[in-house]
């Protein structure tokens, strides 16, 4: 639960350089402990914004492991309004670090944050935001592109969005409004987006257009934020890539939430971790920080049983759920749903019920295997405080190319013929496992989050 308020800072980006553990014992220093983050700034508006603050102590040594869920105490007001209506959640993150999240119901002239332990300021407590203060709902738009993508610190480039448009050095608008439903849109389903003046307008194709509420939603959040470009462009709502590398025809560029080495659709983020960005602190459990604050017991404490849960959605879950079978002190898998394949209980067993995702940080081994295309939970994988051992495979989601085998993620053969193998060498290499594990919850946390999100979106459309 997050509390409703009724009544910092370091750059974004900056490193923070400050080394060594913390004696047993050793007390807060609310002078030396550190405030930032994005959520310090007036013109970075996303539907939940956030900072962390990082525990230090009297010698200037960080805290490694939590001072408590309670050492700090937030509280955001608008110091010209008689009420805020601002929902605040601090996330002990348990690596001495904390994420205050707060998402706002109104805009504001001004917002002052404080951040106390113990009734005193921490940091350069308290932060004042100088608005105007916009709330996610508020059409207040930038009209300058190239301010807003500072304002938000965006890279300047994009590799992966460089990689798939680079396949399409010219476009043809008027053909491509024509050509594509007439190659795609009877036997898919797709959706035809312009963007002209900062308005959205949209035509379907295909029967199951359903998904297109997760593309309307983040262009309006982006057209409220920012003056997009006129824009037009066809967007694939259902799970595999269309243009395939070999085919004969024309390629036309359509964008997808999954790309794959013999595709060359244009890859977006996902439509899952998309909605998770737009609803933090809305409707959704499931986010990329949320996650953080829920990853289990310390590393050393956590069962050292490999586990995956899911749906049939792929031949080799098949084969995971029968090595479980035959090695169930290695890797607990199973079943919670089967719709593709016919489900033999003697093979696969029962099916069983679905578990809390937070459960399954509990394990220090996750395996990652791809379902009807990539498995979309890694991003939430990553972010966790467990080694992800991820399948060889030809898809791959909007940030996997950035990702290295070995360094955020243990590799294993697309057949699983190496994966009990790969799981003894991470058993055998406790250290290295646990040190790919945290590479790879770095990662997630410095290219995954909110702002990154909406980056993303802003480059490729521009």
């Amino acid at each position: 639960m997050f509390s409703l308020w009724l009544t910092c800072c370091l750059p974004w980006g900056t490193i923070l350089l400050v080394l060594g553990e913390p004696a047993g014992g050793s007390q807060l220093s609310p002078e030396n402990t550190v405030v930032w983050g994005p959520g310090l700034r007036a013109d970075v508006v996303l539907p939940a914004r956030y900072f962390y603050i990082q525990s230090v102590d009297a010698e200037g040594k960080r805290f490694t492991v939590s001072p408590g869920e309670n050492a700090f105490q937030v509280k955001i007001t608008a110091p010209e309004e008689q009420f805020t209506r601002v929902g605040v959640q601090t996330l002990d993150r348990k690596d001495g670090s904390f994420i205050v999240r707060y998402r706002m119901y109104a805009s504001y002239k001004s917002l002052k944050i404080e951040v106390q332990t113990k009734d005193k300021h921490v940091a350069k407590s308290p932060y004042i935001l100088k608005g105007p203060v916009y709330h996610e709902n508020c059409d207040c738009p930038q009209e300058d592109g190239s301010a807003w993508l500072e304002e938000m610190s965006c890279p300047q480039v994009i590799p992966q969005i460089q990689r798939d448009l680079a396949q399409f050095p010219a476009v043809d608008p008027d053909k491509i409004a024509k050509e594509i439903p007439q190659r795609f849109g009877q036997r898919q389903s797709l959706c035809h987006y312009t963007i002209k003046d900062n308005k959205v307008y949209i035509k379907t194709h295909g029967e199951h257009v359903g998904f297109r509420i997760f593309m309307d939603a983040i262009l309006l959040s982006l057209t409220r934020k920012v003056k997009m470009p006129d824009v037009e462009f066809f967007v694939n709502l259902g799970d595999w890539p269309l243009e395939k590398k070999k085919s004969s025809q024309n390629i036309h560029p359509i964008f997808s939430w999954c790309g794959s080495t013999d595709s060359k659709d244009i890859v977006m983020p996902t439509y899952d971790l998309t909605d998770s960005v737009l609803e933090t602190m809305g409707r959704v459990s499931l986010d990329m920080m949320s996650v953080q604050a829920n990853t289990g017991p310390p590393w050393e404490e956590k069962n050292i049983t490999a586990i995956w849960r899911g749906r049939d959605s792929r031949k080799e879950r098949l084969e995971l759920v029968k090595i479980s079978r035959k090695f169930p002190e290695i890797i607990d898998a199973a079943f919670t749903n089967f719709f593709f394949f016919q489900h033999d209980e003697s093979l696969y067993g029962p099916i069983v019920k679905h578990i809390s995702f937070f459960d399954f940080f509990k394990y220090k081994y996750q395996i990652n295997i791809d379902g009807t295309v990539a498995a979309y939970r890694l991003p939430y994988l990553l972010a966790g405080n467990s080694v992800v051992l991820k399948q060889d495979s030809i898809y791959y989601e909007h940030f996997y190319n950035e990702l290295e085998p070995w360094k955020h993620y243990i590799p294993f053969k697309n057949d699983l013929s190496d994966l009990l193998e790969k799981l003894q060498w991470a058993k055998d290499h406790d250290e290295e496992a646990k040190n790919i594990a945290k590479a790879g919850q770095e990662f997630a946390r410095n290219n995954l989050m909110g702002d990154h999100i909406f980056c993303y979106y802003f480059k490729l459309f521009q």
